[in-house]
């Protein structure tokens, strides 16, 4: 019955074609429209599809991926698509993971889930670990190098990513699911479909889904996962109007775990400098092993799964003393700082939506939809700072009477000069560890906090002119408060929190005042209006489409802490005009320099742009075409970049970034049949204003600004073919080349030269200092991707091998090996013989290499075998699956984000997941 739904009525009101590849409700009814039904088989070969349309896309709809391991990310599920790199950082995707599709980043990828976005409305962010469950997804579908005409963005430079959620069964049934798997994992989903439950074909289901599992990488953290879901689903007449509500609701407790040092030096390096040694000729010194683990001053990167788990060691904090200054419990290596390591901190995240969907035909060949939609997030990253139960001072000496607490940031010596932060202190002024005194340092936890509540519609009306020519207009709306703080808890006696939520209970000054890490409040607004007319051509052998996309974006951010440097760093207290009177705010226009702190203020931003999206498919014989897009893209700057430039009046070069911008082309070749599918073609990209974060010249520090202009250009391909019914093989291929097409400026050389600080790089007084970026690839993209699967059908056993082979993908913007220097670095280099002057007489030291200048290439291959039950008595629907991941156990280096441009740089980068076994029973009724 569910297939007639979707073939019957609404397929003669074209909504069907439009799920496999449009994310709206609105772009369901147009944009691939009746192009799609003609040119591609009903549900595309093995859960594979290729819409026959004028943007490089990719399909896997729930054949495919109930084929995956259950439960997992659906991000993970498209990294068997062209184009697209994706890490999980564990083998459930309960835990993250990274997303790069042509060489963009998750935060330049649009996310949307039933046609509401799912990027973080302040930096973009996307968390894979909160996406829907697969089992309730209807399919996924990439838009490899552009938007659609209606995306609600104002961040997408790149990709997109839409998926739509299943509609309820007509017929009362139901599937549960129980999964067991290495490391403790376990899994339960059930779903309940009521089927029609009125004469008017109301129908609904609801589902729940618990996981938990431990981190393979450690013998400490723990993965804890539920997620609820409804929808409600009202069919109007029986042209396919209706009208659906749907809910969802995820949380997840996770400990952070896997993120390591990118390096593989196996000691501590250090140098000596005295006698015999001398600081022009010091001595280079083998300190101790660097053992794997994830602090950045002992630690490596594994070399192999056989040094995994790493230990987590475990504490207890010493009893609180009366009258005594305590401290926190700082034993002998390797115990220091109970409570605090990185693989004890907590991620937390409660994240909540409403969605509706609508289609309403008003008259004939009028169609309108609207979908309006709530979103709720709680989330931190968890993280210990140390807090006084003292006061501090305002300045180098305490003003007569003044009592500093609910003050985080530096212990000032004098006027800060702009130069950032050394330490970071939390005077709360009152008995944090309850032994009656004032005098101690307390461990608390103190995550930097996000809220967020979000509303949104996306409208569209949609005239069909004649059967020939159609237009739409529609209009998105999309408004979010995004609350960011950073409230105090309390710690166990074994370092772990009370809750792992501390803005739910907060730790009040003794003045009543909730201590801040930071305080800010974000208004982000989206109006935006397009257009889009498509039209068939020489009995529908051409369809053009032409679009325009206008938003209009602001920003209404208010900052309630001082901003102390041009890195954006905060200082948060409760005596604003004492701290203001202390540090004074000044700014040199004439040298675009500021000294003090910038007080607490608001500001406002506006962003508009006029997005053209053109495209055409042209049939040239059956089942063939050739197809072709130019879309623009943009991204303005996040609410994080524009914090860090309230250091500087938003008068000045630097208080106001502008957004950055792509040229997106699409062209290809495509061939569709009930045999064989065929999309092969090549991309171009323009990447202008590039924003990063970088030196800049007038201000003599590193801020977010624009960069210059980056190529992206390769080409993709992919090949699904079924010679008979019991097989499918399907192969996919991606080149991606990128050319930066200036050096960064990253440093001056000193105003004044003298024999301590001349370099080879710096022998005219302030000269540029460039990193040597023209020409190279963008850090952080594999340089190709390429992999297949093989199903078939053995008697009663379904058996799957999908394999992917990931590339190198580059540490730097210089393309260059990652180096450690033992001494100082001057003028960005490090003052080794050769990079020094014979006459210089500062202190030398030694460049050590910690890691090559990529990282390896690594092939992953997975597996999954499905035993229907049939044979037993039982229904098709119920059966047994194995999935197994990284089936040869291949070591490799997870996920990591580029853009350094510097050589002294090793990036922290998730370890790769090993050999993983999970089965499951499937029960279908």
């Amino acid at each position: 019955m569910r297939n007639q739904l979707f073939f019957g009525a609404a397929f003669a009101a074209l909504v069907m074609p439009a799920v496999a590849s449009a994310q709206s409700t609105g772009s369901m009814e147009f944009d691939e429209g009746d192009i799609v039904v003609k040119a591609r088989t009903e549900k595309g070969i093995a859960g594979i599809e290729s819409p026959d349309t004028s943007k490089a896309k990719g399909v896997l709809n729930q054949e495919f991926i109930s084929r995956q391991t259950p439960g997992n990310s659906i991000l993970n599920t498209i990294n068997s698509l062209p184009g697209v790199s994706f890490q999980n950082n564990d083998p459930f995707g309960s835990a993250g993971g990274t997303l790069n599709i042509r060489g963009f980043d998750s935060s330049r990828i649009a996310l949307t889930f039933d046609g509401i976005p799912l990027n973080d409305s302040g930096n973009y962010a996307i968390f894979s670990n909160q996406q829907l469950d697969p089992e309730l997804i209807e399919n996924v579908n990439v838009n490899y190098g552009s938007t659609d005409v209606d995306t609600p963005t104002a961040a997408a430079t790149g990709s997109t990513v839409n998926y739509r959620t299943r509609n309820p069964s007509e017929q009362l049934g139901a599937r549960f699911l129980a999964s067991v798997g290495d490391f403790n994992y376990y899994r339960f989903f059930g779903m309940i479909d009521t089927g029609n439950i009125t004469s008017f074909g109301t129908r609904l289901f609801v589902a729940a889904s618990r996981t938990e599992n431990n981190w393979y990488l450690n013998d400490f953290g723990k993965i804890f996962k539920q997620q609820y879901n409804a929808k409600l689903y009202q069919p109007i007449g029986d042209n396919g109007d209706f009208v659906s509500i749907s809910g969802n609701y995820n949380q997840n407790r996770n400990n952070f775990g896997g993120s390591a040092p990118l390096r593989s030096d196996n000691n501590i390096f250090s140098q000596s400098t005295a006698a015999p040694n001398s600081i022009g000729n010091p001595a280079l010194v083998t300190g101790a092993v660097r053992t794997p683990g994830t602090n950045s001053n002992g630690n490596r990167f594994p070399n192999g799964f056989n040094e995994l788990p790493y230990t987590v060691p475990r504490c207890t904090l010493t009893a609180a003393r009366p009258g005594l200054t305590d401290t926190p419990f700082a034993p002998a290596a390797p115990l220091q700082g109970c409570g605090t390591s990185f693989d004890e901190r907590f991620n937390p995240s409660n994240t909540g939506s409403v969605r509706i969907n609508s289609r309403f035909t008003l008259a004939d060949r009028l169609v309108l939809t609207v979908d309006p939609s709530y979103q709720y997030v709680k989330a931190n990253g968890g993280g210990t700072v140390a807090g006084s139960e003292g006061t501090g001072t305002l300045a180098g000496v305490r003003p007569a009477g003044s009592i500093t607490t609910g003050y985080v940031g530096t212990v000032v010596t004098a006027i800060n000069t702009g130069a950032g932060q050394t330490t970071t202190t939390n005077f709360f002024g009152r008995d944090l560890n309850g032994d009656g005194d004032v005098l101690d340092t307390v461990t608390v936890l103190r995550p930097s906090q996000t809220q967020t509540s979000r509303f949104g519609v996306l409208a569209s009306l949609r005239w069909d002119v004649t059967d020939d020519h159609s237009v739409r207009v529609t209009y998105s709306f999309d408004r979010a408060r995004h609350r960011q703080t950073g409230e105090a808890g309390f710690l166990r006696a074994n370092g772990q929190p009370f809750d792992v939520f501390p803005v739910n209970a907060p730790i009040l000054t003794s003045a009543g005042t909730v201590l801040q890490g930071r305080d800010r409040l974000s208004f982000a607004t989206l109006h935006q209006v397009s257009g889009e007319y498509r039209g068939k051509f020489f009995d529908e052998a051409l369809v053009v489409t032409a679009g325009i996309r206008a938003p209009f974006y602001s920003r209404d951010l208010t900052q309630n802490c001082f901003t102390t440097a041009a890195s954006g760093n905060v200082a948060c207290t409760n005596q604003t005009a004492a701290f203001a009177a202390a540090n004074p705010y000044v700014f040199n226009a004439t040298t675009n320099t500021a000294t003090g702190f910038a007080p607490p203020q608001s500001r406002s931003f506006n962003y508009q742009r006029v997005l053209p999206n053109v495209g055409f498919v042209f049939k040239p014989a059956d089942g063939w075409s050739v197809f072709g897009n130019y879309s623009k893209g943009l991204q303005v700057p996040s609410t994080d970049n524009l914090y860090q430039n309230f250091y500087f009046p938003l008068s000045s070069p630097s208080g106001q970034p502008e957004p950055e911008t792509t040229d997106n082309f699409d062209a290809g070749l495509r061939y569709n049949s009930s045999k064989l599918q065929v999309q092969v073609g090549p991309y171009f990209s323009r990447f202008t204003n590039r924003l990063a974060n970088a030196f800049d010249p007038d201000t003599q520090v590193t801020l977010f600004r624009n960069l210059g202009t980056v190529d992206k250009y390769g080409f993709d391909g992919s090949v699904t073919y079924r010679p008979i019914p019991e097989l499918t093989l399907y192969v996919f291929g991606s080149y991606l080349d990128s050319n930066i097409q200036s050096n960064v400026q990253i440093g001056r050389c000193p105003t004044t030269l003298t024999a301590a600080n001349t370099t080879v790089n710096c022998t005219v007084a302030g000269a540029p200092i460039f990193a040597l970026t023209a020409g190279r690839r963008e850090s952080g993209a594999p340089v190709y991707t390429v992999g297949g699967r093989v199903q078939g059908q053995l008697g009663p056993v379904e058996i799957g091998i999908q394999v992917k082979r990931t590339g190198p993908r580059f540490l730097n913007d210089q393309n260059l090996p990652a180096l450690q220097c033992t001494g100082t670095v001057i003028n960005q280099v490090c003052p080794t013989a050769a990079n020094t002057p014979a006459t210089f007489t500062g202190t030398r030291g030694f460049a050590i290499q910690t890691y090559d200048a990529s990282t390896p290439a690594y092939t992953l291959i997975d597996a999954d075998v499905r035993l229907p039950m049939g044979w037993a008595g039982l229904n098709d629907k119920t059966y047994l699956q194995l999935n197994v991941q990284n089936l040869a156990n291949q070591y490799f280096v997870g996920g990591f984000n580029g853009g350094a441009t510097t050589q002294f740089n090793n990036p922290f980068a998730q370890i790769g997941t090993p050999r993983t076994f999970i089965m499951t029973l499937n029960v279908g009724f």
